[in-house]
């Protein structure tokens, strides 16, 4: 079956107005209160359209989350640890803390136990990958003698990152500029050997 030109552009137009009205409805009601009907009643689709791209709200929003966060925390290298660290910390932290992302985010966080497939696509198609890229910037670190050769780069991602999400989970106060920098630090020093 061939696919026209004009279909392929309607099949992106649709898609895109299905995952910014998930994300518009994360924030105006809640994660609970979203179902596909009003999805697809806001983005102007059949339910069925929805259903043949995604089995369910949450897979949705993923995607949503997913595509958003393809450029917003770009992770630099300036040659300084401690400063890309803080910076791609902050651009966590900022994004987790407004809508319609942190809603979302914490209504797919929400659905993981329950979710199996769910679960798996959010590990593969967003938590691995950035953490994967953040161990490479750690890696770089290493090569360039700022962290030492044996330091254990995955548990220093996890020290990093899970006080964000705690936080996110439990709607503690976002981390500000100093807490950023004081928990940044302590990751460094702890990877840091004596005498090192």
């Amino acid at each position: 079956m061939i696919t026209s030109p004009s279909s392929v552009r309607r099949s992106e137009r649709s898609r895109r107005a299905i995952l910014r009205s998930a994300l518009d409805l994360c924030t105006e009601r809640g994660y609970g209160h979203v179902t596909i009907e009003a999805i697809a009643s806001r983005a102007g689709v059949s339910k069925k359209t929805i259903y043949r791209w995604w089995p369910s709200k949450g897979a949705v929003l993923l995607e949503a989350f997913t595509d958003a966060l393809i450029d917003a925390t770009p992770f630099v290298d300036t040659g300084d640890i401690g400063a890309d660290l803080r910076a791609h910390v902050a651009g966590a932290v900022k994004l987790l803390s407004v809508p319609p992302f942190g809603p979302a985010y914490a209504g797919i966080l929400s659905e993981l136990h329950h979710d199996d497939v769910l679960a798996r696509q959010l590990r593969e198609e967003l938590v691995d990958p950035r953490v994967e890229e953040a161990i490479g910037r750690l890696r770089g670190a290493q090569e360039q003698g700022q962290i030492p050769p044996g330091a254990d780069l995955p548990l220093a991602v996890e020290m990093l990152y899970g006080p964000v999400y705690y936080r996110h989970v439990l709607r503690k106060p976002v981390q500000d500029e100093e807490t950023i920098a004081a928990l940044v630090d302590h990751v460094l020093r702890s990877l840091r050997a004596p005498g090192y």
